[in-house]
């Protein structure tokens, strides 16, 4: 059984994409670009919000980018994530993970503030002990800094840790955090893509997951 679970929010807690589209267009709306679709949103996800705002505004924009990023920050950290929804299972198994002891804790690259704000209406109830996101002098996923910390903060040994994510990203964090990852396959990249990045570990529910980490 691992005693230390880290996960991934966008995508692997929480399907996200439509208030982050939402939010992302009347921002671009706001400056005059031409909004983004939904296949477009789910494939600028996962390398933190600056990111996800360059893709968005494209070469031409890209003078204005700290401008429009700074702006998109401050938008998103006021969503009431009306569309945002837990996956099937997923209430479960968190609570499986609780009773049992698990440490849990979320490393995003989304903003403090959002990914703050989103595990109070969506998680406050399972007993996470380490949230994370995007602040000043921490380096984003897939450096290893955020994961470590959490390994840290919980006095964990790596060799019972366990990195949870949908994205390439989340791949790399756990490689480069020296502790073991699985890729879950109901978020926003297909297991080509995460196999391409190097991941050898799946799972495609939520209970699947709890069989992994209880080890049932």
């Amino acid at each position: 059984m691992y005693k230390t679970v880290i996960f991934d929010l966008d995508g692997t807690l929480l399907d996200t994409s439509t208030d982050i589209m939402q939010v992302l267009n009347g921002v671009l709306q706001h400056f005059g670009i031409e909004k983004i679709t939904a296949e477009q949103t789910i494939s600028y996800i996962g390398n933190g919000a600056r990111e996800l705002v360059r893709r968005a505004i494209g070469e031409d924009n890209a003078c204005r980018l700290d401008e429009i990023n700074d702006f998109y920050v401050r938008e998103f950290a006021k969503s009431d994530n009306e569309h945002a929804a837990l996956y099937e299972g997923e209430d479960e198994a968190l609570r499986a993970f609780s009773a049992a002891g698990i440490n849990l804790a979320i490393v995003t690259n989304k903003p403090q503030a959002a990914a703050a704000h989103v595990c109070g209406l969506f998680f406050s109830g399972y007993g996470f002990g380490f949230v994370q996101g995007q602040k000043e002098g921490v380096r984003l996923k897939p450096a290893p800094d955020a994961v470590l910390a959490a390994i840290e903060h919980f006095g964990a040994d790596k060799a019972d840790c366990l990195f949870v994510g949908d994205g390439e990203t989340d791949v790399l964090t756990a490689k480069n955090a020296g502790i073991d990852g699985v890729s879950v396959l109901w978020g926003y990249r297909t297991k080509a893509q995460l196999a391409a990045v190097g991941a050898v570990r799946f799972v495609h529910s939520f209970k699947e997951l709890e069989k992994l980490v209880l080890g049932d």
